[in-house]
Order: C-alpha cells, then structure tokens, then sequence
C-alpha cells in the first residue's frame, strides 16, 4: 500500500530501499488502529513498556542506550555546497563526501528489520504555512514519536499535490546506535535530512529540530518567511482582547513553562488568561494586512521532564497525563508510573533509574545519581494543554505584536528592556547570551552566545541569517512590526539568590511588554534600550517578595558589567568577518558610545 502516486517521493523512495534493504515497508496511514498495532509489538520487543493505564491512560515508556541521550552538535552537520554558506557556526561537510559517508554507513542496515514510511505535515494540513515530509525509519519509537509531535498519515498526501517537488526528504536509520558512526546531516540546498545511529528523540524526529528549524530556515530565507526557535502565547485581557508574543530562549531557559504560564491569582481573579500556541518553534510570515502572523509547525510537545511539576509547570505536567511517551525518566515499580528530578519529594524506593538499573531508593548508580536522565523527556499530544489556544488550528496563523528574547544572565542583563527600534531588535538577539545547561552535551554552567537561541539550528550562515531579519523589517510598516525586547528572570543578588520570582509572576512582565506595544506606557532612555518604570510594573500580591526598591536594582544596568559584554559581542562579531550586517555593527558602535557618555 502507498498513500500517494507523487513520483518524484516514489522514486526517492525505492532508492532508499534499494540502499537499506528493508525486509518490508508499512507506510504510516495516521489511523489509532496501525498505531495501536505498533504499540503492541514495540512493547512485545521491549523496545517501550506500557505504564499504567489506569494512572497513565495510553502512556509508554522507553530508554535510550546511555550512550545517547542529547543531541550532538558535533556531529550534526550542515551539507551546502559551498563551506562559507553553512558559516562559522556549523559545522560543515560537501555534499558529496557526506552524502558517500551515510549511505556507507546506512547500506543494508533495514535487513531483518521494517522501513516505515511517515509522510508528515509541519503546520495544519493545507495551511499556506505548512510544509510537508517523508520519514523512513527503522523504529517504532520514531513512528509513534512522529504521530505525537505532527500530523502524520492519509490526510497529509491527500492534500498534497501529485506533481510537487516542495517537500522534505528524511531517512532515518538506527544502525548500531553507535556514537562514533553518529551523524546528523542537513542537507538544505536538497531539502534532504539523514540521521544515522542514535534513537535519541533530538536527533532522530526529523521534524523538529532538522526539518522544522535548520532545513526551514533555509527555505524562509529564500522564500520569504522566518522559521524562529520561539514560543508563541496568547495574553487575554479582562475585556476579552488577546495579544500574541513570540519568544526565544535557549534549551532549559523555562521556555515551556513561559509558554504554559499560570496567571498568578491577581490577574486570575481579574480575568487575565494566557493562551499556549507553541512551546517551541514558530514559522512566521506577512499577512495581507502587513502584520507578521506565526503558526506553530508542531503538533506535540517534547519537554524536559525533571523540573517540571506542580508549581513550575503544572500545565505541561496535565498534558503528560495522557497519551505519552516518557524517555529515559525513572520508573516507579510499585504502580507502574514514572518520575524525575524535582517531580516530587518522594523518590520510588522500588524503582528501575533510567539506565534500567533497579535501585533500592538509597542509592542511584547512573551518573550523576539521577534517577531520571537530566535530559529525559515527555513527548505529549498538544491537544493535552489545559491552555492551549483556541487558534492552535488556525491555518492563518496568530498576529504578533512583540519578540521576546532572554537567557540566564545572573549580574548582566535587567529583567526587561525594549529596543529602540527594529535593526537594534535584531542585534539584541544577535547578541543574546546565556548559561549552558544540560540539554546539549558539553559543559554546563558556561555563557555562550546563541544568537536568537538559534545557534543550533540555523540552516545556512549566522550573518545571513541576520541579514533576513533586517530585510524582513525593511517590508514592515513600523507601525505594524513587532516591537522587540529582552527579559532576564535569572537575576542573582550578591548572596547567588534569585531576584525575581519568575513563574506565572513573570506575566507582569509581559503585561508591560503588552503596554508598550500599545502605547499605554512609558520608559527610560538607557545605554542599552527603554527600561521600564519600576512603579509601571504591577508588584500587587507580591509584598514580602518583591518591593519597588528591589525590582530597581534587577532593572538596574552596570555599565563596567556592559562594556564588558560590548567587548565580547566584538570579538563575537569578528567570527563572521565582514559579513555582519552594517546595521548591527552601527548597533554595536551605538552601545559603545552610549557606555562611554
């Protein structure tokens, strides 16, 4: 059975299996009955185990071998032709020479195994948005993953016309799952995704972060659009008015939980809501009345799970209540159920660690005696989120009236500022700068830059990159573009103590962004920006936590501590050479000038 007579993905297809050899192909048609089907026979492989469904109705479990557990950057490679349009950020191979390596690497390794075929729409099907893919995999796990985190099946080739070349190609194979054979290779120019030897979601839902980020960037950039590493959330007012934000932050920056806010009870009782489009990425594109609207491509959510709970997450922990795939997270023996780091206060004593090692509750043996992998994920159907936009659908997508960026700054940069103006927007997030943690492999507790939280996943040269951002402002009508700022809710005072309580309460923060945008307040003329008005920003509920005198001191801004930071977004800028757009380097030699008044 095929879903489609389209020749150009037909014949795509029968070359592949010609180079991996399948015992045999099922293409994944999006019906609950071949779901249920492959559930079956993943946990009769024990390559999943099914969790308690009166506890955790529909919810699997799955490990990752220890040996793959993040994505890779190293090895996660940009293939375009020529080496300076991946740029200084990528990683980069020749087409050729990867394209030779893979299928070496990938030749006969379906044998004694099943291709399945996932054709998968990024946005609602039929959107002007969306776009569509092909996975071949080997896994079940990936199979299963995919129907969560898009929309996959019959509905998607249905839409799709027969005679179209725009379309995605991933192939995606387990091989040995070993690291030193591992590649994750983008090849944008070809609209082509190969990943071989790792089953770890990251690099494996070819989707998300490949297809969704580093290949779509590249299409956007020649098309027209932006795709963004950004939430998008909805701010319901009492009078029933909705304003939407986008907002990137690197991995572990409490994106999701920004995402998912919980209006503190203040703004409850008023009447305030807030509305989850996306906890992740946005494609973003012009609309006819010259505002920029954005969808989000995903259909899931792939979370960080230690961390989230009851207080800082309990919108995303509802939406793993159901129909989820938990990875490498611990497993309670005793009810069947999972858990992680920070979940609760009560480990399971009889327990299996993430590695699958059965612990006594005294001792965990993994590294870094975590029972769950700090790394472990849900992946949840959207459709779970108690706040979940009712415009989720909508295939024209949300209109925006600001970008948000930020990251974990703990002396540096104030709770909020605003840009002055759209090019100075871009060099804010150009230039965003935050502590590593534990979702990428490496060292934690480094600052890195990671320009627009995309450093990544941006499909071809960093400078270019920026370069679509100032084009893309230059088709706006200001009064109609996104205003731009940037948020920090890790402040530390001189204790190591955090400044602000973060949370739900940060939606007084975008209380003002909204405020601005509209025009409904002032700010202060800074070296770096507009700061707010300590007295504009609503503390009500917080006495005892935060007073007037102490949110003056995170919105305070030490000019050594920026002229500092205005050294390294130089020696950062000298990476790219002389392809760094003039309107961020005038934003640079602007901020200079203002540390030295």
């Amino acid at each position: 059975m095929t879903l489609t007579t389209n020749k150009s993905i037909l014949d795509w297809i029968d070359e592949k299996v010609e180079l991996v050899k399948p015992d045999s192909i099922v293409w994944i048609d999006g019906s609950e009955e071949q779901l249920e089907e492959l559930r079956k026979q993943a946990c009769e492989t024990g390559e999943m185990i099914k969790l308690n469904e009166e506890l955790l109705p529909g919810c699997y479990y799955h490990r990752t071998k220890p040996n793959d557990v993040a994505r890779v950057e190293d090895r996660t490679l940009i293939c375009s032709k020529k080496e300076e349009d991946a740029g200084p950020t990528n990683h980069w191979m020749a087409p050729e020479k990867a394209y030779k390596m893979l299928y070496d690497i990938a030749r006969d390794s379906y044998k004694g195994r099943t291709m399945y075929v996932i054709p998968y729409s990024m946005g609602p099907v039929g959107s002007p948005f969306s776009k569509v893919g092909i996975e071949l995999t080997d896994s079940i796990y990936v199979v299963l993953n995919m129907a969560i985190m898009t929309r996959v099946g019959k509905k998607v080739m249905d839409a799709f016309l027969d005679d179209s070349n725009d379309w995605v190609r991933g192939l995606h194979c387990k091989c040995d799952v070993d690291a030193e054979k591992r590649w994750i290779c983008q090849f944008p120019e070809d609209n082509t995704i190969i990943s071989v030897n790792s089953a770890y979601g990251g690099n494996v839902l070819l989707g998300k972060k490949c297809f969704a980020l580093r290949i779509a960037s590249y299409q956007g950039k020649n098309e027209g659009w932006q795709a963004e590493h950004m939430l998008i959330l909805g701010i319901e007012n009492p009078q029933g008015e909705v304003k939407y934000v986008c907002a990137a932050f690197p991995s572990a920056c409490g994106k999701t939980n920004l995402a998912m806010l919980i209006p503190p009870e203040g703004y409850r009782k008023k009447g305030y809501k807030v509305w989850c489009v996306g906890d992740d990425i946005s494609w973003i594109r012009k609309g006819e009345d010259g505002r920029l609207y954005a969808i989000n491509p995903e259909n899931g959510f792939f979370g960080v799970a230690p961390g989230t709970n009851d207080k800082s997450n309990p919108n995303a922990l509802a939406a793993t209540k159901k129909g989820t795939i938990f990875t490498n997270v611990a497993r309670n023996l005793d009810n069947n159920t999972v858990w992680w780091e920070s979940l609760d206060k009560n480990p399971p004593v009889n327990a299996e660690e993430w590695t699958g090692i059965k612990t006594n509750g005294v001792e965990w043996k993994a590294e870094g005696k975590n029972l769950a992998h700090p790394n472990s994920r849900f992946t949840a159907p959207t459709e779970n989120c108690p706040c979940l936009s009712p415009e989720f659908e909508n295939p024209q997508g949300v209109p925006i009236s600001a970008f948000v960026f930020g990251g974990r700054r703990a002396k540096l940069a104030p709770l909020v500022y605003q840009s002055r103006d759209w090019n100075h927007g871009v060099f804010v997030g150009a230039t965003m700068a935050s502590e590593t943690t534990a979702a990428a492999a490496g060292a934690v507790g480094v600052v890195r830059r990671d320009p627009m939280a995309m450093l990544p996943f941006c499909g071809y040269h960093m400078a270019d990159y920026w370069q679509h951002w100032i084009d893309i402002g230059k088709t706006l009508d200001p009064d109609k573009a996104p205003k731009i700022f940037n948020v920090n809710w890790f402040r530390k005072d001189d204790d190591g103590n955090f400044m602000w309580p973060g949370f739900g309460d940060n939606l007084r923060v975008l209380e003002w962004i909204i405020k601005r945008c509209e025009g409904e307040v002032d700010a202060k003329e800074t070296a770096i920006g507009y700061l707010p008005y300590a007295k504009d920003i609503n503390l009500e509920g917080l006495e005892g936590e935060v007073t007037e005198e102490s949110l003056e001191k995170i919105l305070d801004v030490d000019k050594e501590l920026w002229k500092e930071e205005a050294k390294g977004i130089e020696e950062f800028f000298a990476k790219f050479g002389d392809k760094v757009p003039e309107e961020l380097e005038e934003s640079l030699a602007t901020l200079k000038a203002n540390l030295d008044k």
